[in-house]
């Protein structure tokens, strides 16, 4: 195995990775809504969203 195989083999082990990864995260985004509970309409923030946004919600 020359230099060249073990890398072309490490960089299809990164995309395939990447693509899993990133497929998983979609498909669990896309299952959860807002009437299961876990969406937005349970009153929680977002992963994006800090306590500095709970300041400007209105009551």
């Amino acid at each position: 195995m020359t230099q060249s195989d073990l890398l072309f083999l490490v960089l299809i082990l990164i995309t395939s990775t990447s693509l899993i990864v990133f497929a998983v995260q979609f498909f669990r985004s896309r299952r959860r809504g807002p009437g299961d509970g876990q969406g937005d309409g349970d009153g929680r923030a977002g992963w994006w969203e800090g306590p500095w946004d709970d300041d400007d919600r209105r009551r």
